[in-house]
């Protein structure tokens, strides 16, 4: 019976330090996740408003006619 107690005593010390290893284990993983976790969000879409959208609209329309005023500086035709 003593070496079955002792046997007891030994799983229930190993237990306790895997338990203390993987509480350390989620508490890296829980910085970890912290960390990256905005980064990984300012990938996705943005949210622009409409007022901001129709400044860049327009100012894309504005870029694309002056485009087409000017002459163009291609290769010149044989």
């Amino acid at each position: 019976m003593a070496n079955l107690s002792g046997f007891v005593k030994q799983l229930k010390d190993e237990r306790a330090r895997i338990e203390k290893q993987l509480s350390a284990l989620n508490a890296a993983l829980t910085a970890f996740v912290g960390t990256y976790k905005g980064s990984a969000k300012s990938k996705g879409t943005r949210k622009l408003s409409a007022a901001a959208r129709k400044k860049i609209s327009l100012a894309q329309k504005a870029r694309w006619a002056k485009r087409r005023k000017s002459p163009r500086l291609g290769r010149a035709k044989s």
